[in-house]
């Protein structure tokens, strides 16, 4: 939580220092390409003609990355409206064809009956596309892209670190790629500006932080999860609608009920995570077994307990991922309901069939009461 404090805080002072750049760059830019336009009526050499033109270009180049760094800081214009993020992404998916090329499939999976959100439609269109882009990179031989929508709560825990960050019901827009991945100082580094892994000429480090700038400025959260050798994930949680917001948390408290001692296998190799969820099981009503890896999954469950739902993370240490676990469980005992949980892997990720209709998926980070009403759904069915 110190290391995440301090790193919130210095891109908030980096923040503030290239949106007083671009301020003032933009100040000097509308003097240079003003003057510029003024000579463009006086000139009639063709040879100063085109050293005017390339001045002029060199001034709109200069201009879009001064926008890009207010983007970051926070200060750029927002215009916001009532905004379908359905209808947006849906909107975007052909251009994105188009852009990726054929060797990026393309897969939207939208959820239905979502809130309207409060944000500019064009920022949120630029930052998909950013987002695409990038992951279009991590995936130099080809690979598969999915964009998600979803309903989402942050509660405390999930924004401890970010001091910027209101827990609260958000609209969440997702991001998967199945390329390269990131190392843990990348992801640390992904959202400054200027940082990049691209070679010279490349990139310009900017694509990702006009997207944490114009979600921070729209009271919303980014989230990014990376496996090295499995891909990435980027959620941008964006605010609803204040009506919407109110009626979602009054559902929320009424949606949650007693369990009736169903037994929960929780298997997780990392303990911190594991001693979580344990504690949050428990305070739903469920009786609960663990395990850090497959191996030793198979091994309390071989020992007879009975138990009713797996709950298992997907990529996993030990030699054995939450995929081959759930297939030999379903081997085993073809009846066991089982719920998917990652930061990374969504559910068409997982190959292999094991995704049924009683099997489930809830994305990290999760909330008590979305983990309730998905282990409720899992047990009503």
């Amino acid at each position: 939580m110190e290391q995440d404090l301090r790193q919130a805080q210095k891109m908030e002072a980096v923040g503030q220092l290239t949106g007083g750049v671009a301020h003032d760059f933009n100040n000097l830019l509308t003097v240079i390409s003003g003057n510029l336009e003024m000579l463009d009526g006086r000139l009639d050499d063709v040879e100063q003609r085109d050293i005017l033109k390339e001045a002029q270009e060199a001034a709109q180049l200069g201009a879009e990355l001064a926008k890009r760094l207010l983007a970051f800081g926070r200060r750029q214009p927002l215009r916001p409206l009532p905004t379908d993020l359905n209808i947006l992404v849906g909107g975007m998916t052909d251009l994105l064809r188009r852009s990726l090329g054929e060797t990026i499939a393309i897969e939207t999976r939208l959820a239905p009956g979502l809130p309207m959100i409060m944000v500019d439609p064009g920022q949120v269109e630029n930052a998909l596309l950013n987002l695409a882009v990038n992951a279009r990179d991590a995936m130099p031989k080809g690979g598969r892209l999915y964009i998600d929508t979803g309903r989402a709560e942050l509660d405390l825990e999930s924004v401890a670190g970010d001091p910027d960050a209101v827990p609260g019901n958000y609209v969440m827009l997702a991001v998967t790629d199945t390329g390269t991945g990131m190392t843990a100082e990348v992801q640390r580094r992904a959202f400054e500006p200027f940082y990049t892994t691209k070679g010279p000429g490349a990139g310009s480090g900017l694509g990702l932080s006009m997207v944490y700038g114009f979600v921070k400025q729209s009271g919303g959260h980014v989230r990014l999860y990376s496996e090295l050798g499995h891909g990435t994930t980027v959620r941008l949680y964006l605010p609803p609608r204040e009506e919407a917001a109110a009626g979602e948390v009054a559902a929320a408290a009424q949606g949650r009920r007693a369990r009736s001692g169903e037994t929960v296998l929780v298997v997780e190799d990392d303990p911190r995570v594991r001693r979580v969820s344990v504690r949050r099981l428990k305070e739903l009503g469920y009786l609960v077994l663990e395990a850090e890896s497959g191996p030793e999954a198979l091994q309390v469950i071989a020992a007879g307990k009975p138990i009713d739902l797996l709950f298992t993370d997907i990529v996993m240490s030990g030699g054995m991922s939450g995929v081959e676990l759930a297939k030999e469980v379903r081997r085993q005992h073809p009846d066991m309901k089982i719920l998917f949980t990652s930061g990374y892997a969504e559910p068409a990720v997982v190959e292999g069939g094991v995704v049924t209709t009683s099997a489930g998926w809830l994305g990290k980070p999760y909330t008590i009461g979305e983990l309730d009403a998905k282990l409720r759904e899992l047990f009503e069915r």
